[in-house]
């Protein structure tokens, strides 16, 4: 059955006008490096997650059959563990991450494993979730290497046998926190994301805390030989450095965050790498880092060779709204009256697409700077002016009005933004809505609630979106949920806290909710007495677990009095608040709007795939992405769910994507977003696909990890290809 094909004007997501720009000529370009491989995170180092195999197209996609599925190991049924990877393949080698961070090689074919690699416990093994590995091949001299990271530590392993490559770093690993220029063991540092590799050269970024005490997120440059590092960026400039008077003075020493989780892109030919960042710590309170607060929220534009900043835009000025950048850029050619440019694509939470000149930096379609309100934070200066594209439209909705609620005399449920009382007294999702404030972009954060929309984990998420090369063709899945958020003061008006209950807001809320209730993938934290113990508790604040990074910065009485605070042995009074934490604002609430029944608050679709031709700014198709199985309506029989993952497209003319709430795989003709074929998988896909060849057949293999949006945990990979 043919999806239903959204009507863009109905939703008001963008003008049925022609672009204003004069037309162009769309011819087929093959000025771009293809590949027939998958050696590099999302299929090249541009990132395009495209193909050039066409064994498998739109004639017969919808014959696939699974041709191998293997079981990873590590999962063991916890809905916290979760599997990201975009595998690798090196010749007859597929690579991949288990849920407990053990690599594996596996023969293409056939899925059975050749050889796995298990990081000691000591090296903060199994923390966090890997979406990815760096190939360097062989130089005649030393053997080709994988580079995996586990932890805060990076490895170089033996690509024909998995053993680590003793002569990098200390015996095969360096230590991803040395080199910041701050004390290493009072900061987390975790790298999920895989960096890019430049001849001889291996750039990183690395995931950081949001809270305060967070690790600055400058950019390192190592030898992949060595593990040296080359070059340092420095994305919280140090004195003298440009960008430095966007800080207060003493920032480069204390602020964190900054920092590029989300990989990166890199030109091989000029030698430029584009460098998406994240916003600075704390989050949503701003106080202590006054400014434009360069180089948070920015694409940056380094010479691969030594670090140096060739051109940069900030999407997000004094970030109070977790805007990080989410994916890596895509590299593309687009036509512009009859010249081909070459462009850089960033897409981003709020939904939006900026496309850039590679070389320059001059953006390719207008960029509006507009007046946003002041804060109402003691202490916070919201940055008045934001820039966004006017081109293309963005490809999710950007403003939650109240015609816009899906049913809004149903009880609300905002996660753990509730009320204690709502059991008895529920709120319907409009009386929830009439008390915060929504009014679209860049409304700073306060303690009455503000809903962000479309919400924290996007908009675009770290998935990515697809490009086709040949005709400079976007493909993005998004999403359609509100979040809302609300700060409160930290013993504010009389209130008397213990120190558990402040350093609670202000390290485990962001995550967990402000009432502790859980929050998404986060666990709750309420009646943990008779449940965990006090060592088990203080282990997991100290040590990590799971996707939950370790918070070395607190002292052991701090860990002491969360840990006593959650087990209900603290009291208020117990120390006083003003002397635990500089940050005068916790997260009060903080949550997705939904009703109920766990649907999203807005009509759907609740979830999208969009194919945006980047040489005009104008959309092709849009066709909603999943079905919310418990969902009976005649009027949205296709009502697209919350997705994780990205899309890979092919010159098979299909895009293939997982990512869906329904926990299965799709094929999509990439002409019309018709829906080819459809496949259940054991656990939700919530990674990006692999397309290759092996043995003159054409594979698609999805890791299939479970574990977000309620749904089960698994360990498999399943693949598939023709009969």
């Amino acid at each position: 059955m043919k999806n239903l094909l959204i009507a863009i004007s109905l939703l008001g997501l963008i003008s049925c006008d022609s672009h204003p720009e004069e037309s162009i000529n769309r011819s087929v370009r093959a000025t771009e490096t293809y590949y027939t491989t998958w050696q590099h995170y999302l299929g090249d180092p541009g990132r395009s997650h495209f193909s050039t195999l066409d064994e498998i197209n739109i004639e017969n996609v919808s014959n696939l059959k699974v041709a191998w599925t293997y079981q990873s190991g590590g999962s063991g049924g916890d809905r916290n563990t979760q599997i990201q990877t975009n595998p690798l393949v090196v010749g007859d080698q597929l690579l991949g991450v288990s849920a407990d961070m053990t690599l594996f090689s596996l023969d293409a074919a056939t899925g059975e494993e050749l050889w796995a690699f298990k990081p000691t416990a000591g090296d903060d093994s199994g923390l966090g979730v890997n979406r990815g590995l760096n190939y360097w091949p062989s130089d005649g001299s030393n053997p080709g290497r994988i580079f995996f990271a586990s932890g805060r530590r990076l490895y170089a392993l033996d690509i024909t046998g998995g053993k680590p490559i003793t002569s990098f770093g200390e015996d095969g690993s360096i230590d991803l926190a040395q080199g910041l220029g701050r004390d290493p063991e009072s900061f987390a540092v975790v790298a999920n994301t895989p960096g890019a590799v430049y001849e001889n050269t291996l750039i990183m970024g690395h995931r950081a805390g949001e809270s305060p005490g967070a690790a600055p997120g400058h950019i390192r440059a190592y030898d992949v030989i060595t593990g040296e590092i080359k070059w340092t960026f420095h994305t919280i400039p140090y004195p003298d450095e440009y960008g430095y008077d966007t800080w207060p003075e003493e920032a480069y020493l204390t602020v964190g965050g900054a920092n590029n989780w989300a990989g990166m892109a890199l030109d091989e030919k000029r030698g430029i790498v584009f460098i998406p960042t994240g916003s600075a710590a704390f989050d949503f309170f701003g106080g202590d880092r006054i400014g434009e607060n360069l180089f948070a929220n920015t694409l940056l534009a380094l010479d691969a060779n030594t670090g140096e900043r060739i051109w940069h835009f900030q999407m997000v000025r004094h970030d109070l709204w977790d805007r990080d950048l989410p994916a890596p850029p895509n590299l593309l050619t687009v036509e512009r009256n009859g010249k081909e440019i070459p462009a850089v694509a960033q897409i981003t939470k709020s939904g939006h697409v900026f496309v850039f000149h590679r070389e320059t930096g001059e953006p390719l379609f207008p960029i509006e700077e507009k007046v946003y309100p002041a804060s109402k934070l003691e202490g916070e200066d919201a940055w008045r002016v934001q820039p966004l594209p006017r081109w293309p439209k963005p490809f999710s909705r950007q403003e939650l009005r109240e015609d816009d609620l899906y049913a809004p005399d149903r009880p609300a449920f905002v996660d753990d933004f509730v009320d204690k009382d709502q059991n008895i007294n529920p709120l319907t999702v409009r009386d929830k809505f009439r008390s915060v404030t929504s009014k679209g972009q860049f409304i700073p954060v306060d303690t009455k609630g503000v809903i962000v929309y479309p919400g924290f984990d996007g908009g675009a998420e770290w998935g990515g979106a697809a490009v086709d090369p040949r005709s400079g063709v976007m493909y993005v899945n998004s999403n359609e949920m509100a979040w809302i958020i609300r700060l409160r003061k930290i013993g504010g008006e009389g209130e008397v806290l213990s120190q558990g209950s402040v350093l609670t807001q202000v390290h485990c809320a962001r995550c967990h909710g402000g009432e502790l209730q859980g929050l998404g993938d986060a666990p709750s934290l309420q009646n943990l007495s008779g449940r965990l113990t006090a060592n088990y508790i203080s282990t997991i604040i100290k040590n990590g677990k799971g996707a939950m990074t370790p918070f070395p910065n607190l002292s052991e009485e701090e860990v002491k009095s969360i840990t006593d605070f959650l087990l209900g042995h603290e009291e208020a009074g117990d120390h006083r608040a003003e002397v635990v934490v500089d940050v005068p604002y916790g997260v009060a609430g903080f949550g997705r709007f939904k009703d109920d029944r766990g649907f999203p608050v807005v009509k759907p679709p609740w979830g999208l795939l969009n194919a945006i031709d980047l040489n005009t700014g104008e959309y092709l198709w849009r066709v909603p992405l999943g079905h919310e199985d418990g969902l009976e309506d005649e009027e949205y029989p296709v009502s697209g769910t919350e997705n994780y993952g990205g899309p890979v497209v092919t010159a098979g003319g299909v895009v293939f994507i997982a990512a869906t709430k329904d926990e299965k795989v799709r094929a999509y003709s990439m002409s019309d977003g018709n829906t080819l074929w459809e496949s259940d998988l054991p656990a939700g896909g919530y990674a990006t696909p692999t397309t290759y060849q092996s043995g003159g057949k054409q594979y698609m293999v999805i890791a299939c990890g479970g574990g977000k949006m309620g749904t089960k945990s698994g360990d498999t990979y399943v693949a598939f290809t023709l009969p």
